[in-house]
């Protein structure tokens, strides 16, 4: 295990290897001091202050997860998996409402067992037991207790309730008792422009502090969910207070068509006009873009916030990550809520989508230098704003991940194998041992320090079992409003 020595200035930590994460070298035997929740410096290690040896600790940054829901349960738990996005959409009104802090310290506390230190909690799926700003708090202070960086970007939708575009010819095929259940459901009145903004600066008075990781967005939900007013209001809003922006953008091939007709200037040349796709904006997903948007949004600065493991499970397709780097883009990683295993590993998160992107053969589209970048220093931008991080170097946050390295390399036979190459071939959960964010410890000998995960996720689960009856009618509509959708989307939005 790596070793932790308190010093006059803070911590000191020890271990066999350094992964710095900026694309550098690893070093071996690097020693971390840790200051007022900074990287104080990073020394040799061969020889400690106390003469003890360093520990067996592959040290890095963790993973920043730029794209998730703070979601309450998994697919497999509300038998959604395998539906494609559009028709799964639905099915997350069968998750009953539960207490948010309960719901959000289970997601923040999984996402730190995986090994990621900042997420962007894109707030789609309000409890609704409480007004909002009470709300927001309890998901504040989970991230809190939990120790994580957490962005709340709050959810902004106005349009387009059921599907893209006019829902009544899907009606018009339901039975009456399904149409009924929709419409109580999911056709309910939106609040008007001006008051969601507001919102987002009242939960942002409500829970924000200096420098304690808890920070606040724009979320709007994306294009499709989004009138013109919606989108122009939130780029202005951003442009006046610095605030910044998380969406999501051309998820679907269906997503794609419904843009194509609803912008004939490009969706990407859009976000443009209205002044929205600038360095403060974070798009998830991102899948069906055109070279040509790729180039756009590199030359803003925008980023693009990949979701491999999502983006396979829900059938949406894979982003062509070597095409977006080739062009310039800066990529962010991101689970989604919906991790390959439904275990929230970043690490595997991250393995599987350079495995997905790296090469063609010979043909290299993603280096490694790109995989470090998308995975730690671009997801801790698109989340905190605080550029420069995501690196273990002197004066960068002291947020720093430690894998068991006598396990990860048990197995060597080779005595000079590269650990990021061991992490690329077997890095998962399993084997984050500690977590630092801020310099505080999140995680040790891994297990969550501030929060009982067991003990909240056994009592999440039995309050989601006990309210399953609240959501008896929509699990009767499901089947039939999901071959509407379908017969919808294949019938109208057909695409390229």
């Amino acid at each position: 295990m790596t070793q932790v020595a308190a010093t006059s200035d803070g911590t000191t930590v020890s271990a066999s290897w350094l992964l710095p994460g900026d694309g550098s070298a690893p070093r071996r035997a690097a020693r971390i001091a840790l200051k007022d929740g900074k990287i104080g410096s990073v020394s040799d290690g061969s020889v400690s202050d106390g003469g003890e040896s360093p520990a067996s600790g592959l040290v890095l940054p963790p993973v920043s997860n730029a794209h998730d829901h703070a979601r309450v349960a998994r697919l497999s738990q509300v038998n959604s998996f395998d539906v494609p996005l559009e028709a799964w959409l639905p099915y997350l009104a069968l998750i009953p409402s539960v207490d948010p802090y309960l719901s959000s310290a289970v997601a923040f506390a999984r996402s730190a067992a995986g090994g990621t230190g900042s997420v962007m909690a894109h707030y789609t799926r309000v409890q609704g037991l409480t007004d909002f700003p009470t709300e927001a708090r309890e998901v504040a202070r989970a991230a809190r207790d939990v120790g994580i960086n957490m962005a709340l970007a709050v959810h902004c939708r106005d349009i387009n309730p059921l599907v893209y575009g006019d829902h009544a010819g899907l009606m018009a095929d339901l039975s009456p008792e399904t149409v009924e259940c929709v419409s109580r459901r999911f056709l309910k009145p939106y609040q008007p422009v001006h008051d969601q903004l507001a919102m987002v600066e009242t939960v942002a008075a409500e829970i924000e502090r200096d420098g304690d990781g808890v920070t606040v967005q724009y979320g709007p939900a994306g294009v499709q969910w989004c009138s013109d007013e919606m989108l122009r209001s939130i780029a202005e809003a951003s442009a006046r207070t610095g605030r910044r922006v998380h969406m999501h953008l051309l998820e679907t091939r269906y997503q794609r068509a419904w843009a194509d007709e609803t912008y004939p200037q490009g969706i990407v040349t859009y976000l443009d006009e209205i002044g929205l796709l600038t360095p403060r904006l974070s798009m998830a997903h991102c899948i069906h873009l055109r070279p040509d948007e790729m180039e756009l949004i590199a030359e803003r600065g925008a980023i693009i916030v990949t979701n491999t493991s999502s983006n396979m499970i829900v059938s949406s397709g894979l982003a062509p990550l070597g095409e977006m780097l080739r062009r310039g883009c800066r990529i962010a990683m991101g689970l989604d809520g919906l991790a390959f295993d439904e275990d929230e590993d970043a690490l595997r998160e991250m393995r599987l989508g350079y495995m997905l992107n790296k090469a063609h053969g010979f043909e290299r589209h993603m280096d490694r230098a790109a995989l470090q970048r998308m995975a730690f220093g671009n997801g801790r931008f698109a989340i905190t704003g605080e550029d420069g991080a995501g690196a273990i170097r002197p004066g960068a946050p002291a947020d720093m991940m430690v894998l068991d390295w006598e396990a990860l390399s048990a197995e060597m036979i080779e005595p000079e194998v590269a650990p990021l190459d061991l992490l690329l071939a077997r890095g998962r959960k399993g084997y984050v041992r500690d977590l630092y964010v801020g310099g505080r410890t999140v995680v040790r000998d891994g297990r969550v320090v501030g929060v009982d995960l067991p003990a909240l996720e056994a009592e999440l689960l039995a309050a989601l079992r006990a309210k399953t009856g609240d959501t008896d009618d929509l699990r009767r509509a499901m089947p039939e409003l999901g071959e509407g959708l379908a017969k919808f989307y294949t019938g109208q939005w057909e695409c390229c």
